[in-house]
């Protein structure tokens, strides 16, 4: 197959997984949180702001949508053109997907789970996977993701640290939502609904950062042995997997020594180590987690070059 098929159809890949990962963050959202009236983080908490101060005139979808286009429109010559229009496919997919499942859900008389915990931790969960699965595939939902790449253009500021600080802010203004009752009721009703807004951005946030980190995760084995051709043969023919021969000394005993260095999936490390102790129960193995392993039979890396100037 041409380079040119394999590249579109990549391109088709990532775009059908942005979308499901998109559409699967809307659900977690309208259909376990947006119920329950708490407010979360990123444009999306800013939407149900707006929705709730609104009294439920302006859809999250609206608003949301509206103030991604203007943070897109302020960050244009800061973030770049590729960055744009990445955000601009995912923000009008979220916007889409949220405007339908707000229609579907917020017409019921009830949260689909009654129960706000259970409710905020699982619409959580579905939000990590969704944006997690988003992510994997070099999409952006916009947000606070935009505000984050502005200020790390212009200061030391992390955009991981950038992000928790606007997300957290937006959360805790929701104590400002018009109330009918006393600074004490408001403080009584607000204040929890702020502590569950805090732990579901916690929640989706780690189950985000696991699933990107569990997706790129592989193996490498360090195999020592005397039997070390025979052990790479079975590695190329059974595990279809490269292996790399170094030369080593060993110091204590003074005898030259090959050493085999394999990397593989994280679900294809059973079949390394019962390939070398089938063939030699002796041999010396170490193994260790390898935080992305990118090239031919692994991951693509998913980068943007930048084009070289010509002088």
């Amino acid at each position: 197959m041409s380079p040119s098929y394999n590249s579109l159809m990549t391109n088709t890949k990532d775009y059908f997984m942005i979308v499901l990962g998109i559409m699967l963050y809307s659900l977690g959202f309208c259909a376990f949180i947006l119920p329950h009236h708490i407010v979360i983080g990123g444009l999306t908490g800013v939407g149900t702001l707006i929705y709730f101060a609104s009294g439920g005139l302006i859809p999250v979808a609206v608003s949301q949508y509206a103030c991604n286009i203007i943070l897109l429109l302020m960050a244009f010559k800061i973030v770049g053109r590729s960055f744009v229009l990445r955000t601009v496919f995912g923000a009008t997919v979220a916007a889409i997907s949220i405007g339908i499942f707000e229609t579907m859900f917020m017409r019921l008389d009830h949260p689909l789970i009654s129960e706000m915990s259970m409710s905020a931790i699982l619409g959580a969960i579905l939000c990590g996977l969704g944006l997690g699965v988003s992510f994997i595939h070099n999409g952006s939902t916009g947000g606070t993701d935009i505000i984050a790449a502005m200020v790390s253009k212009v200061s030391n500021v992390s955009i991981g640290r950038t992000m928790l600080i606007v997300d957290m802010l937006i959360v805790a203004s929701s104590i400002l939502l018009p109330f009918d009752g006393t600074l004490e009721q408001r403080l009584e009703v607000r204040v929890p609904l702020m502590v569950y807004g805090w732990v579901i951005i916690f929640i989706y946030s780690y189950v985000t950062d696991t699933l990107i980190n569990t997706n790129r995760q592989a193996k490498q084995f360090m195999i020592f042995s005397k039997k070390w051709s025979e052990i790479a043969d079975r590695v190329n023919m059974e595990a279809h997997r490269g292996v790399t021969v170094l030369d080593g000394k060993g110091w204590y005993s003074k005898q030259e020594i090959k050493i085999l260095m394999v990397w593989c999936r994280k679900i294809e490390a059973v079949t390394i180590c019962r390939i070398v102790k089938s063939i030699d129960p002796d041999a010396f193995i170490t193994q260790s987690n390898v935080n992305g392993v990118y090239g031919k039979g692994f991951d693509t890396m998913r980068v943007k070059m930048k084009g070289l100037k010509k002088v």
